[in-house]
Formats: C-alpha cells, structure tokens, sequence
C-alpha cells in the first residue's frame, strides 16, 4: 500500500485508487475527465490543514476540484468564488440538504467558502458535487 504523506514516492492516480478503496474514487475522475477533457494532477501538499498526496483537476489554468483520499471515501473540496457566488446560491435550494448545510456552516473568507465535502457513494451529494464544479468550470 502506497504511503500517501512519504514526499517522495509520487503515487500514480492506481495507488491513489487502491488506498481509497471505494470504486465511486475512478468513477468520479473518468467522470470529470470526459466531461472536462482534462487530465489529474497529483500534487503534494505540505500545508498543515491536509497535508499529503492530492489529486487536482484543472481546466484553462482553474481549479475544478481537488480530492483529497480517505480510507473507504475521499473528500472533494470545491471552491465556490465570487464569481461563482450568485449561481451556487441560487442552486443550493435544489441540492441535498447535506450539502446546503455544508455550504452554511463553511466560513467565507476573502470572497470564497472551500467546501469540503465526503463522497462514500453516489447518491444526490455525488450529483450537488459535479453541479458545483460545472459552474466553476463553466459547462
């Protein structure tokens, strides 16, 4: 098993994969991938908050998500800008009521709230999810 905080074993997206251990982690990366035509990142955080390996999807030079792995779930911090703002507000009546509260309780700071949201299967936060990310990205 694949160390995910040792620096210097960069993991391949399979390691991230067999860590996590839940088949809805490559589900949701092929998802993003066919939907965005782009491709993972993985990067090593050294920040305190979270540190370790992470996979980033970007689009145009933004970020549409990162996933941070778990064991048996990954958490996807989706961050809602000010540009964004005004569209996620006027969604969040239609999404779960798990995500509308993670979208309450998480401060603002500097014009943007960093949700951080657990996926363990795909029901509707799977859905709110990719919703989020497609304001951001645009689509």
């Amino acid at each position: 098993m694949t160390d995910l905080l040792d620096k210097s074993l960069v993991p391949e997206l399979e390691d991230i994969a067999e860590y996590i251990r839940n088949p809805l982690f490559m589900q949701f990366c092929t998802q993003i991938r066919q939907q965005y035509q782009c491709r993972e990142k993985i990067e090593y955080s050294s920040c305190s908050w979270e540190k370790g390996w992470n996979v980033k999807f970007k689009k145009s030079g933004k970020t549409l998500c990162t996933i941070y792995p778990r064991e048996g779930f990954f958490t996807v911090l989706a961050v809602v800008g000010a540009k964004e703002k005004d569209a996620v507000e006027a969604l969040l009546p239609d999404c779960s009521a798990q995500l509308q509260e993670i979208y309450a309780r998480t401060k603002e700071g500097n014009g943007q709230r960093w949700m951080m949201i657990d996926l363990e299967d795909s029901g509707p936060v799977y859905d709110d999810v990719f919703r989020l990310i497609q304001i951001r990205g645009g689509r």
